[in-house]
């Protein structure tokens, strides 16, 4: 290196010692890639898997979270897991957590449902995901005793999940921030599930929709803990879904340090109400993401 590089690499550094975390990722060095979950395109995905895929990495997507395992045939969007990590190893992409159909055991045997989280097991160890996630309850099982119920097996599956040398998550809706006999579902699953097994993939749209406190504020009473995050808009007139930069969420202002939340993923998201089409969405929401969020990030 000559000394006018050397020089001019040096005031760069110099620079960045003095600017925050978020500006620091303005020099090039963003963390995280840039997620996505796929049930935001699940029309597409269903239609033509592999060209959904390659379409999402020209857009800038680096990364996925998956939906829809079909344990019994052991399939993902029609291949097994092992050949579809070969297709993101071709594109130089990843799928780094699954959400996983953990619902429909929840009042079943342990031994039951130890056998189908094995399955998954196999299939996150097939794709080299890093995280297993618990993604929904169904609205007839959200009790004040089936939270209860759900946390122990939050517990035991996290148990589980770590020895097999994988994490474990809980991702959150709206529902858990409701009453449920003076306090809220996302009260129990905190107080009662081991935070070195049961971590959380926080939903900041859902975060924002309906509870009555803030990403920043749900970190600091579980600094470490929320090593995922969703990230959507909120409709400013119906509340509905959005694309990002549409709708009502500040993510400028509600943004977490991302050191503090543990975080090691995030995927951007659309559940519905799309403006266009899916994919559409995706692209708008991955251009405003690289413009205005991944500094942060």
């Amino acid at each position: 290196m000559n000394r006018r590089n050397f020089i001019g690499r040096t005031a760069v550094l110099s620079a960045a010692t003095l600017l925050p975390m978020s500006s620091f990722s303005l020099l090039g060095q963003s963390k995280y890639k840039m997620g996505y979950q796929l049930f935001s395109v699940r029309t597409d995905m269903a239609k033509d898997p592999l060209a959904t895929i390659k379409a999402l990495k020209e857009m800038g997507y680096e990364d996925f979270e998956f939906y829809g395992f079909d344990a019994d045939k052991g399939l993902i969007y029609g291949y097994t897991p092992s050949e579809l990590k070969h297709i993101l190893d071709d594109l130089q992409l990843s799928i780094t957590s699954g959400h996983y159909s953990f619902s429909p055991y929840l009042e079943k045997s342990e031994d039951e449902l130890k056998h189908y989280v094995n399955q998954y097991i196999i299939a996150a160890r097939a794709l080299d995901s890093k995280y297993i996630t618990w993604p929904y309850i169904a609205p007839e099982q959200r009790t004040l005793d089936n939270f209860k119920l759900m946390s122990y097996k939050l517990n035991l599956i996290g148990q589980q999940v770590n020895e097999a040398g994988l994490g474990f998550a809980y991702h959150n809706h709206g529902y858990e921030f409701e009453d449920y006999g003076g306090q809220t579902g996302f009260d129990i699953i905190i107080n009662e599930t081991d935070a070195k097994l049961v971590k959380l993939q926080m939903d900041m749209y859902w975060v924002m929709h309906s509870s009555k406190q803030t990403p920043k504020e749900l970190i600091e009473k579980q600094p470490g803990r929320y090593v995922m995050w969703h990230i959507k808009d909120m409709d400013k007139i119906s509340r509905d879904y959005s694309e990002l930069g549409n709708g009502s969420i500040d993510y400028h202002s509600i943004l977490p340090d991302p050191k503090a939340s543990g975080l090691e993923y995030y995927y951007l998201e659309q559940g519905g109400n799309f403006t266009n089409s899916p994919m559409k969405s995706a692209a708008d929401s991955a251009e405003y993401c690289k413009k205005h969020l991944r500094q942060y990030l």
